[in-house]
């Protein structure tokens, strides 16, 4: 269930580029795979995945959405102002629609959670020294963020 309690102003880098989110995230990730390398123009991104629904973007011409690769179709938008990483979209068959924020654009703190995993860490351009599960190869890479997912939208749905 929403509510306003948990509403939470969210921006790129610049500000120009705003939105909101209400509700609890699903899941935060790291993940290396070369799109989002190239993407987020580092070494791996730090991504937070909420449901559309609870997503919303205050002005969706200041982002400029491109699709690196199909499929999976995720529109990837990058401030037309800085150019930076502000907010992807992604639909997967069987999935409710979900909304991936770069952490970097959510305020920190007790809503901001801790990441779960890293993913696709065979495509990784250095080596990152934490406890979290590291997933390589594609195949164990999706099933590794489906796991972690599935249970943050399960949590959702007992919760609505």
């Amino acid at each position: 269930m929403n509510d306003d309690s948990s509403k939470q102003e969210c921006q790129c880098e610049c500000g120009s580029s705003k939105f909101s989110v209400q509700g609890k995230p699903l899941v935060r990730m790291f993940c290396h795979c070369t799109i989002c390398q190239e993407f987020n123009n580092a070494a791996y991104s730090d991504v937070t995945i909420y449901l559309s629904k609870d997503v919303h973007i205050q002005d969706k011409e200041k982002i400029s959405f491109n699709k690196y690769k199909s499929p999976p179709a995720v529109q990837r938008g990058k401030c037309a102002t800085c150019n930076k990483p502000a907010i992807e979209l992604l639909e997967l068959p069987l999935f409710p629609a979900l909304t991936i924020i770069p952490s970097e654009n959510i305020p920190s703190g007790p809503r901001l959670p801790e990441p779960a995993a890293h993913i696709f860490y065979h495509r990784r351009v250095e080596n990152v020294s934490d406890s979290l599960p590291k997933h390589s190869g594609f195949i164990k890479s999706q099933l590794a963020f489906i796991a972690k997912l599935v249970p943050g939208l399960f949590r959702r749905l007992v919760d609505a």
